[in-house]
């Protein structure tokens, strides 16, 4: 009942788009740009083309804001979360810290598509790789786990060792607790900086898991 609302309030916010192109992809917005495609075929055989375009931050309003094209043309907008009316379904798109979870598809019937990268964005780019080299591809993917699954261990471990060392804590009840593993300052710099990598490379793909990557956020 709450996702069938929640899903509700989002058609609602939906706004009319103003009919202007889309614009190409440029290499320098890999860092701030997605844009995704869906390709349907009409009852005539016609084929209509979607295109979701996501600035991942706007300037002014602070703002993650999607924007639905048909044909080339500007059709609707919406802050994200998004839900798009389009033929056959909706399409759904979600954000997370760094980057997109979700840009799929979803049919009248509750089937999922995800949508298709343009060529030229860094999601486009990611699954190029999978499909020529799907061995390093499935390599990378694993290391992105493992760096955020050590990332989230080690987390806990110095949260329950704050947690039990406090004036206020538990070490009244519990004792205290010594994080059996301590970094020097720089190698929390190091460990930052592989889970920020990890998670930017799972949102290229559109992976997400509320824990590891909602953790690392």
């Amino acid at each position: 009942m709450f996702k069938e609302l929640r899903h509700r309030r989002a058609v609602q916010r939906v706004k009319p788009g103003d009919g202007r192109a889309l614009k190409r992809f440029r290499w320098w917005q890999m860092l701030s740009r997605a844009l995704f495609y869906l390709r349907l075929m009409n009852d005539d055989g016609r084929q209509t083309v979607y295109a979701i375009d996501v600035r991942h931050q706007n300037q002014s309003s602070g703002k993650v804001m999607a924007h639905l094209y048909l044909d080339g043309r500007h059709h609707a907008e919406s802050k994200v979360p998004a839900v798009f009316p389009v033929q056959g379904g909706t399409v759904e798109v979600r954000a997370s810290t760094f980057g997109l979870k979700r840009c799929h598809y979803v049919t009248a019937e509750r089937a999922e598509h995800q949508l298709t990268p343009d060529p030229a964005s860094a999601e486009g780019r990611r699954a190029r790789l999978d499909r020529s080299h799907p061995a390093l591809s499935r390599w990378i993917g694993f290391l992105s786990v493992l760096a955020l699954a050590i990332g989230l261990v080690l987390l806990i471990l110095q949260l329950a060792e704050q947690i039990t060392r406090a004036p206020e804590g538990l070490s009244q009840y519990i004792g205290t607790f010594t994080s059996p593993i301590g970094l020097p300052a720089w190698g929390n710099v190091v460990l930052g900086l592989c889970t920020v990598a990890a998670s930017t490379e799972r949102a290229l793909r559109l992976r997400y898991h509320w824990l590891l990557d909602g953790g690392a956020g």
